[in-house]
């Protein structure tokens, strides 16, 4: 007897400390029964008080990584995240069209928690020129949203301005936008644009400190939903209550934000 799972491949940084990036986006396909496989394109040394380096792997290893995955076990859905430099998004642009004909969730990882710029402006209009022509869903916070719009000078506070916000950002970019509300302290509420069409995806707020990785979690999990068959919102639905069930855990590790746990269901 065989068995054959649906396949899901992420792309980005990695986390030593386990709770975000690649080893975030691999716990999370596993926890949905989805078979995760990862292209790595940043090393970086972090863990739940901070990021101390980071550093880019060569455009050649980047490329072999692609080709392996690609060639042989094809996913059914990706995820992007830390993208990293302009030679590596337009890289991993050229093999999505090249190989790819699976729905991509790009996960723009361009703010901190603490609100520090982690893409420069050149890396910036790269991931928005090269990666998200390729997106099906487009996943910022509110600080990325605000730099995404930092040309409109726009600011997100209300849920009426994150209509907006999201609005804004489909039109410019055409492409289905997630703008994610957990920056908000008066709620955890996300708002999709979607050709045009807004819905909202209630949240419940959860009294946890400990989020460290809930943007990379968030996004695998709706790129597993889409590997699964699922459509755009009910990937969406099915995520956010698999995040809510991994907040809601109560994990407690590390000396700062800690991680979720993405094992909550088994």
């Amino acid at each position: 007897m065989s068995l054959i799972l649906p396949t899901f491949l992420t792309i980005a940084g990695t986390d030593p400390s386990g709770g975000a990036g690649i080893q975030a986006d691999l716990k999370t396909a596993a926890a949905l029964g989805v078979y995760g496989s990862s292209v790595i394109t940043a090393l970086v040394a972090q863990n739940t008080t901070g990021v101390f380096l980071t550093e880019a792997v060569s455009q050649e290893m980047l490329s072999y990584q692609l080709d392996a995955v690609f060639t042989d076990i094809p996913p059914k859905a990706v995820k992007i995240g830390m993208a990293g430099t302009s030679s590596s998004i337009e890289n991993i642009a050229e093999k999505l069209e090249k190989y790819n004909r699976s729905p991509v969730v790009v996960d723009p990882v361009m703010v901190s928690t603490s609100g520090h710029s982690l893409l420069n402006p050149q890396n910036v209009k790269t991931l928005t020129s090269k990666l998200f022509p390729l997106a099906a869903l487009v996943t910022p916070n509110i600080p990325e949203a605000e730099a995404l719009l930092s040309t409109k000078g726009q600011k997100i506070y209300s849920r009426k301005d994150m209509e907006e916000a999201a609005m804004e950002l489909f039109h410019i970019y055409q492409v289905s936008f997630l703008l994610k509300g957990g920056h908000n302290s008066r709620g955890a509420d996300d708002v999709l644009c979607c050709n045009g069409t807004v819905t909202w995806f209630p949240g419940e707020r959860i009294d946890n400190p400990n989020t460290h990785g809930t943007g990379c979690t968030l996004s695998s999990a709706i790129a597993c939903g889409l590997a699964l068959g699922m459509g755009l919102e009910e990937s969406i639905r099915m995520a956010k209550s698999y995040l809510t069930g991994a907040l809601k855990a109560g994990l407690n590790l590390g000396k700062g934000r800690g991680p979720l746990w993405h094992g909550w269901r088994t």
